[in-house]
């Protein structure tokens, strides 16, 4: 991993690329979505803030975790914009994000495990079908054959 020298404030997304691992194209993505921030320079070039290092490791862990992006920018809006998340800031939001994934995993868990009934039904029927319609929550609500919109 290149070394960026401590005077060195400002970083090209080249060198942020390099540092971070991450992709050009996904820090462009990154800055779009608002989870870090660039100047520019009089040839319109993009200048990161060091600190931007520290947001896009953030940002990649939380997704390896299986944080929705929106959920991390969120997390993100929280901080002031210039500071840099520290690990009280990581453990304060994972905690939030706990529950989250908790539900998750105990969605993917019911998935996995309902899976093999559900090869070869084609989801025909509704009332049944443990992944469509778990404990036949649409049919409390609907009637008719299928689920509308």
């Amino acid at each position: 991993m290149p070394q960026i020298p401590e005077n060195v404030h400002e970083l090209t997304v080249g060198q942020l690329s390099a540092r971070s691992g991450a992709a050009v194209s996904a820090l462009h993505f990154y800055e779009a979505k608002g989870l870090i921030s660039s100047r520019r320079t009089s040839g319109n070039q993009r200048r990161y803030n060091r600190e931007a290092l520290r947001r896009v490791a953030f940002v990649r862990a939380a997704q390896r975790v299986g944080i929705p992006l929106a959920s991390i920018r969120e997390a993100l809006a929280e901080l002031p914009e210039e500071r840099t998340p520290t690990r009280e800031d990581w453990a304060r939001l994972s905690e939030n994000w706990r529950g989250e994934l908790d539900q998750r995993i105990q969605q993917l868990s019911r998935l996995r495990d309902h899976l093999s009934d559900c090869i070869g039904c084609g989801c025909l029927s509704l009332k049944n079908c443990a992944l469509s319609n778990p404990d036949d929550v649409f049919g409390e609500r609907l009637t008719g054959s299928r689920l509308s919109q």
